[in-house]
């Protein structure tokens, strides 16, 4: 059985994502800020490319942790995560 993990350290967060082929996007609204994604393998057209720094800046402001899967249940590499409220 696989398991969950939340965390809020940028470095878990970035080294997950990469490890996974994985890099920070927001879904594009057109507007200032965005909706948090992390885009993996193919860029998405819905997906705007953005930096980690200003990934973080979102990520702290609307005070989210990450959710987050390292394996599967049958022991492959996990994609799963999820942005959820801190609190």
């Amino acid at each position: 059985m696989s398991s969950s993990h939340t965390t809020t350290k940028h470095e878990d967060i970035r080294q997950w994502a990469e490890a996974r082929d994985g890099h920070p996007a927001v879904v594009d609204t057109g507007g200032k800020g965005g909706i948090l994604r992390i885009d993996f393998g193919e860029p998405e057209d819905k997906l705007k490319p953005i930096e980690w720094d200003e990934f973080f800046k979102i990520f702290d402001e609307n005070k989210l942790a990450f959710l987050y899967q390292d394996e599967t249940s049958d022991g492959g590499q996990s994609r799963f995560n999820k942005f959820v409220n801190r609190d």
